[in-house]
């Protein structure tokens, strides 16, 4: 005779806040629980064990039979690393190979994310339907995610973004810059938001993530003796690619060629219709707030302590001009 077990209550009913922002988690699964717990240990969420106010965002996380059945007729396209997303007015659905994300669209900002088989630990599906959940709903509030690093200068105090898609040498760069002094935000997201004209940046990740040779899992970890900073307005944004060659070369971008380079970075300011107005709005704020490079980053970004003394010799007269 088969056993079924019977939840009277969830098995995860939690609080997080960010940037004034507070989050109710919940989830049906034990199972599912542990993983989500880990998770957000990772990220920049503070646990709120007695919130004194209703919730601005619930996300409920499942282990289903049959994920979320996504209506017919809706807008749909593909997304950057694979996946398909359905828009429903403001609402929208994210099918991911397996996860299905759906942002309801409603008056409150509710999230569902639901599994057909349970993640296993380190699942990257995992990480990433648990990442778009977050981030969807902190767009409805003005906060903006970016695949980003993000440094501080420590001459300036100023943040400089290092700007790519995976495997373009971020994390790489960012601990190289950490060993050389540098404070920083995040080795791979950022949180961006617009207040009184400026835009502020603020760490989602809070550990390093670095791929090895021969290893299939990047290796994670927090740097040691280094210093993490909440948030910090930036003030310069680095469009890094690898060049394949023995030297780095640096070359400034103008204004226009900056929002464009921001643009395909950030999809989401596209993709994400009804707040796509508010994330272009910021993009260009941060266009005319930070100057932008091309970083064509070569081998000699490896050398210990090379990468620190380039970069505050070759951007310290664009962050003065910028205080």
């Amino acid at each position: 005779m088969e056993s079924i077990q019977v939840f009277d209550r969830p098995a995860l009913q939690a609080f997080y806040s960010v940037a004034g922002r507070l989050l109710f988690i919940e989830s049906s699964s034990l199972e599912l629980r542990n993983l989500i717990v880990d998770l957000f240990a990772g990220w920049q969420l503070t646990p709120v064990s007695l919130p004194d106010r209703s919730p601005d965002i619930r996300i409920s996380f499942s282990c289903e039979a049959l994920t979320q059945r996504i209506p017919r007729n809706l807008d749909s396209f593909e997304i950057a690393d694979g996946g398909k997303c359905y828009t429903e007015g403001a609402g929208l659905y994210l099918e991911l190979g397996g996860p299905v994300v759906h942002l309801e669209n409603g008056s409150k900002v509710s999230v569902k994310v639901s599994f057909t088989d349970l993640p296993r630990l380190g699942d990257p599906l995992f990480g990433r339907a648990a990442s778009f959940a977050v981030c969807a709903a902190l767009r409805r509030y003005g906060l903006f995610d970016l695949h980003s690093a993000g440094m501080i200068e420590p001459e300036n105090g100023k943040a400089v973004l290092i700007i790519g898609p995976s495997g373009s040498g971020k994390s790489t760069l960012t601990l190289q810059l950490v060993q050389s002094g540098w404070s920083y935000l995040s080795d791979d997201e950022l949180l961006l938001s617009l207040s009184d004209g400026a835009v502020e940046a603020r760490g989602f990740r809070s550990f390093f993530a670095v791929s090895e040779a021969g290893a299939q899992l990047k290796r994670c970890f927090e740097p040691v003796g280094s210093s993490r900073v909440d948030q910090a307005y930036p003030g310069v944004l680095l469009f890094i690619r690898l060049n394949g060659e023995s030297r780095s070369q640096l070359s400034k971008l103008t204004q226009a060629e900056t929002m464009t380079r921001l643009i395909t970075a950030c999809p989401w300011a596209t993709y994400d219709r009804s707040v796509a107005g508010a994330n272009l709005e910021l993009l260009s704020a941060l266009a005319r707030q930070a100057q932008g490079f091309d970083l064509s980053a070569g081998r000699d970004l490896l050398e210990p302590g090379f990468a620190g003394s380039f970069f505050s010799a070759a951007l310290c007269v664009s962050l003065r001009s910028l205080r």
